[in-house]
């Protein structure tokens, strides 16, 4: 099964809210670098879906015709960093309501994804390529809420998460 059929398969799951002028509702949500170009890569998966996105970039050139927002960038270092890149989330979550919430990482989706699942949103975490010997401390926490929870590592896989079904790279 590739990802692209595995995201589509989980669009189907009891998905059925949530739409805006008949097409589903997703928020793409990317910390800067590599988790971002991740993002970009499985764009096409989102089919005829009413996306936006979310990065710490300003990056909106880059997503087209889709609805862009920017939020403060954040680490574990910074723990006032972390709670207002939180509210920038949460708001966006607030006025775009979508039905799935995807991330590729770090630290705004790990923070959109458990905001997204507390709304009622299908949740994907896709575990960065970069993170080869141990996934990362978001893709780490990110497994607890997310309905799909995806490595881009074989041997990082496990039956009960993350799976594996290729990489974007």
């Amino acid at each position: 099964m590739s990802l692209a059929s595995l995201i589509a398969q989980v669009f189907e799951i009891g998905v059925t809210m949530r739409r805006k002028n008949g097409r589903l509702r997703l928020l793409a949500v990317a910390s800067g670098g590599g988790h971002w170009i991740q993002l970009l890569r499985v764009l096409p998966a989102f089919g005829d879906c009413d996306c936006a996105f979310v990065s710490t970039l300003d990056a909106g050139d880059q997503v087209g015709n889709y609805r862009f927002y920017r939020v403060p960038d954040a680490n574990r270092w910074n723990k006032l960093a972390v709670i207002r890149m939180s509210f920038a989330v949460m708001g966006i979550l607030l006025r775009e309501r979508p039905a799935i919430v995807i991330s590729t990482g770090a630290a705004p989706g790990c923070i959109a994804l458990l905001i997204g699942r507390l709304m009622g949103a299908k949740t994907i975490w896709l575990d960065s390529f970069a993170n080869v010997d141990t996934l990362s401390m978001s893709g780490r926490m990110a497994g607890w809420f997310s309905h799909l929870w995806l490595t881009q590592w074989k041997h990082l896989a496990k039956p009960e998460g993350p799976h594996y079904e290729g990489s974007v790279i």
